[in-house]
């Protein structure tokens, strides 16, 4: 007897349209919320926020808590995601344009696929893929060089190191996850692991001093709409929709994402935030995601076992 697959097309089309313009968005509303409230607390609502309600909802449904190894787990890959790669880019967004942070984060599947060339060694380096690295970086480069006269100002420096020293974390966190025992629910694992780097990236606000220097009456309501607007619809809204469709997608066609994001964070914030548009962000912005395109659609090739 025949399984049946028919499902509404519109929640399919409402699935990707979140993933790729709300998630897109959230670049901007980190811009639009760390302006005013601190970098580090900012996030560590964020993350806090939406980690009880996705935490909870799972205990609710009859969901087993993790184990001690799992916390573990959690807890090493909470830190490197949350406190390393988004505490950096909301810090890193107080001084670089959403739509670069955008693209810079892009370079993720650059790192991923390098630490399994170089480090895991279970990839090969075919010539499609050499390309691809040697594009990504080019991007990278166009985007900070101070020497290429492409108009515009390169991006400002300690914020693109952190926004490349995040996407390493990242990578390392996304490689670390596949060997480490982790909840077999997907929804338990991120919410446990967005509530842990929330309560970390709250220590880190206080040990740099941020609850000192935060006056929640003196946030606008744009900034608390944005930071609302994380908290919904880019952490419970938009992770939502993303568990829905890797269970009824292809991998290779929800991981566009990854390419469309940085476009919709390019052109909101052009459009909306008032950022530039020179021939600099349009090239590194192309240069990156031909290279992530080329990554993420080219056919692994393993390393035999043997060498």
């Amino acid at each position: 007897m025949e399984a049946v697959t028919d499902r509404p097309a519109w929640k399919t089309l409402l699935a990707f349209a979140i993933i790729y313009f709300v998630w897109g968005s959230t670049f901007l509303a980190i811009r639009v919320s760390v302006h005013e409230v601190p970098p580090f607390l900012c996030a560590a609502m964020r993350f806090v926020v939406a980690g009880l309600v996705l935490f909870g909802w799972m205990l609710a449904k009859g969901e087993s808590l993790p184990n001690v190894r799992q916390w573990g787990s959690i807890s090493l890959i909470a830190l490197l995601i949350f406190v390393v790669d988004y505490g950096l880019l909301f810090w890193a967004e107080q001084r670089v344009a959403s739509g670069v942070a955008a693209v810079m984060m892009a370079t993720i599947p650059v790192f991923m696929a390098l630490a399994e060339i170089v480090f895991l060694r279970t990839q090969r380096l075919t010539i499609r893929l050499a390309f691809a690295l040697l594009v990504g970086i080019g991007g990278v480069a166009v985007l900070m060089s101070h020497s290429l006269n492409l108009g515009g100002a390169a991006i400002e420096t300690t914020g693109a190191v952190a926004l490349i020293v995040g996407s390493l974390s990242w990578s390392v966190a996304s490689v670390l996850s596949r060997l480490l025992p982790l909840p077999e629910s997907k929804v338990m694992s991120s919410g446990a692991q967005m509530l842990t780097g929330g309560l970390l990236l709250a220590v880190v606000a206080a040990g740099v001093g941020e609850f000192r220097n935060f006056h929640p009456g003196g946030v606008s309501r744009g900034a608390w709409f944005a930071l609302v607007y994380l908290i919904v619809a880019g952490s419970i809204v938009g992770f939502t929709a993303y568990v829905w469709l890797i269970h009824h997608e292809s991998p290779t066609k929800v991981g566009t994402y990854a390419y469309v994001n940085p476009v919709v964070a390019v052109v909101l914030g052009y459009f909306v935030g008032g950022e530039g548009l020179g021939m600099r962000t349009v090239l590194g912005t192309a240069f990156v995601l031909v290279s992530v395109v080329l990554i993420t659609t080219a056919k692994k090739q393993r390393v035999d076992a043997d060498g």
